[in-house]
């Protein structure tokens, strides 16, 4: 074996199993913590429209608020993870998450909740790239692929979140509800936070302490590959918006099914998404990076293409659910790809392109359906996908470095 440098910090040895553990494990809350937060919220959209008495359009721009803190905010945290590392940013914006979902509840304007939205969207984006920095670094020390893991877990919490946010809107008031998340998420912020705060981001076994906060390389040449590793991510974060969006009003106008039966479809492929992360890192393993986003993304194009143009039911069904395993893993790879790169402003460059994917699929498939129809529309989805594995297949030897 060969002699560990002693000026090392115990905390940046990959060979330290438990304190890799604990930090996968404290990382992997937080994630899940995102997406029990974030759903909490969005099953109570229709309680606060009616409180605050939007209209369709006005609630949509206030919504917009959302995306647009969410945007603003990603690029100006890959610079703070820089300076003050991708631990402590997550902890600060994990307990502003927490915060800020209990606001809109309180807003009773329109433009009230636009601006609460906005703080909110804020720590949303804040806590997606910190994390995301944070299990990169993680990643690498670990030497397995288990950035999907994650990913798995945001889809768990939100699935969770949604859940218990059904259950309890009949009883309990928007202000309660999402006063209870803020009192959930600053507790679980205190249980799990200490455990970043006390560790440095793990660094390879071949870089030392005085590499540590060494800026990878930015050359031309590197920030052309984060933005194709984020056009993967677009490519992904399209199909899951339009189908969030879309997916149910296709399968009642189009397919006739009753809204419950509707509601299912998107249930199929978050679920299907949800085994894909859970399986993510066996299927990196066997395959490699290249080959997952390769077969992924033709997946995702073939379920699609069955899931918008199949005259059944079931077969529309099917199809969502397996778009959704294709589409599970090429985010997590792009996003690990693109940290792996660059640091922070590589995961801050491929989210934010990854959730203007997610903010352009509704409106474009929109639009499209206006010109053409809704089938046709969503299989925009099925064209983007089989550009993410094009996209793999090009990229096929940087992805497995």
């Amino acid at each position: 074996m060969p002699p560990i440098n002693k000026t090392r910090s115990h905390n940046a040895v990959p060979g330290n199993d438990h304190g890799l553990t604990r930090l996968r494990i404290a990382l992997t809350t937080f994630f899940a913590l995102d997406g029990f937060v974030f759903a909490g919220w969005v099953v109570r959209i229709p309680a606060i429209k009616e409180q605050t008495g939007a209209s369709a359009s006005t609630l949509g721009l206030a919504l917009l608020c959302v995306s647009a803190g969410a945007v603003v905010t990603m690029m100006l945290t890959g610079r703070l993870c820089r300076r003050f590392g991708s631990h402590p940013v997550t902890v600060v914006c994990a307990v502003l998450l927490s915060l800020t979902v209990a606001l809109p509840p309180l807003t009773h304007s329109v433009t009230a909740l636009g601006a609460v939205l906005l703080l909110f969207g804020a720590a949303y984006g804040g806590i997606n790239v910190a994390f995301n920095s944070a299990a990169v670094d993680l990643v690498t020390a670990l030497r397995r692929p288990v950035m999907p893991s994650f990913h798995a877990a945001f889809s768990l919490g939100g699935m969770v979140g949604a859940g218990l946010g059904a259950l309890v809107a009949g009883s309990l008031s928007p202000t309660r509800h999402l006063l209870g998340l803020t009192l959930v998420g600053l507790l679980v912020t205190a249980l799990a936070g200490p455990t970043l705060l006390r560790r440095k981001p793990p660094s390879p076994p071949e870089r030392m302490p005085s590499d540590v906060r060494a800026p990878r390389r930015t050359g031309a040449r590197t920030r052309g590959l984060v933005l194709v590793f984020g056009l993967i991510a677009l490519c992904t974060a399209y199909g899951e918006g339009a189908l969030a969006d879309w997916g149910a009003l296709h399968l009642e106008q189009d397919l006739h099914a009753s809204p419950g039966v509707a509601a299912v479809g998107y249930s199929c492929f978050a679920l299907a998404m949800t085994v894909g992360r859970l399986t993510g890192t066996a299927l990196l393993e066997r395959l490699g990076r290249t080959r997952t986003v390769i077969a992924g993304g033709t997946t995702a194009a073939a379920g699609m293409l069955v899931g918008s143009l199949a005259n059944s039911l079931w077969a529309a069904l099917l199809g969502f659910a397996v778009a959704g395993l294709g589409l599970a893993n090429l985010f997590p790879v792009a996003v690990e790809r693109a940290g792996a790169l660059a640091g922070p402003s590589g995961v801050a460059t491929a989210s934010t392109l990854g959730y203007g994917g997610m903010l352009l699929g509704p409106p474009a498939i929109g639009f499209m359906a206006d010109w053409f129809s809704l089938p046709t529309a969503l299989t925009s989805v099925a064209v983007l996908a089989g550009i993410a594995a094009v996209i793999g297949f090009a990229t096929r030897g940087v992805a497995e470095r």
